[in-house]
């Protein structure tokens, strides 16, 4: 009886302190998604009302319906500038995720001090800040014809290789080395054990890696700055810049009406992913 009355007790304080954490985080996501909601409420006033009553409810004189989204894209060229975002960020991520991936994997399968040595390097372009190379970088992609989107791609390649390389190697340091065997044995080569067998079980670790990338690079605004020609392309993140007139002058209803068309498709793509960050593909699958 006496066990039975300890096991109740301590059952309850578990879950008064499940509900404290809960109504905490509760909270917390709050006041990070209102700074989105905000956005999005103003997105719908005139520009006179954003500034005097950002915190009011667009009703009335304040309401203009979808006028500011209309003008954002008319001004900045959204459209265009959506499908050069969009190209950049898929074929980034598609080659950041595939490059990094195999990788991680020859350096946890092969060591020697090469692998050491590429290792330590990926580590080390994590830890030098970005500003450091800035201009040198610039530079080198006008000499290396890289100042478009394609080049861009390649520019990502590298400043994403860093964090990536880590995550990659060491989620493939828990992959057992049976299952690797077992697909040489059935007549794999290297490339085939890699694409048919790891890089399924890497899933987890690649949709991470595909989430925070997008992510980085979807907003990024100084890099695509620095190395593209803006007179010919222009990612939303630069051309949302355009609303910003003469004298620090802003069409503040049309940026918002940018800023939540910008937002939009990161959110979808995040919420559509983010159940796979915490699948364990591996458990299980070797049996003793």
């Amino acid at each position: 009886m006496a066990k039975k009355a300890k096991d109740d007790v301590s059952r309850v304080r578990r879950a008064k302190h499940g509900t404290v954490l809960t109504v905490f985080f509760s909270l917390l996501s709050i006041a990070y998604v209102y700074p989105i909601i905000l956005v999005f409420i103003n997105s719908f006033k005139k520009k006179a009302y954003i500034s005097r009553k950002p915190f009011a409810i667009p009703t009335g004189k304040m309401f203009v319906g979808l006028e500011n989204y209309i003008n954002g894209i008319e001004k900045t060229g959204l459209i265009d500038a959506f499908f050069v975002s969009l190209f950049i960020t898929v074929f980034s991520v598609l080659v950041i995720v595939v490059c990094t991936s195999m990788c991680a994997w020859y350096i946890s399968r092969v060591h020697n001090k090469m692998t050491s040595t590429i290792y330590y390097l990926c580590l080390f372009s994590m830890i030098v800040p970005f500003q450091m190379v800035m201009f040198t970088l610039s530079k080198i992609a006008n000499m290396l014809h890289l100042s478009n989107p394609v080049g861009l791609i390649i520019v990502y390649l590298g400043f994403g290789a860093g964090l990536s390389v880590f995550m990659f190697c060491g989620f493939c340091k828990s992959i057992p080395l049976e299952i690797e065997e077992a697909a040489m044995i059935d007549g794999c080569a290297p490339l085939q054990t890699f694409f048919q067998v790891v890089l399924p079980i890497m899933k987890p670790t690649c949709i991470t890696v595909a989430i925070l990338q997008t992510m980085w690079i979807w907003n990024d605004y100084l890099l695509p700055y620095l190395v593209i020609d803006l007179k010919r392309w222009k990612t939303i993140p630069i051309a949302v810049q355009y609303l910003r007139g003469g004298y620090g002058s802003i069409d503040m209803g049309a940026m918002m009406g940018v800023l939540v068309l910008a937002i939009i498709p990161i959110i979808v793509f995040y919420i559509s992913c983010q159940k796979y960050i915490i699948e364990g593909v591996v458990a299980g699958a070797v049996k003793g």
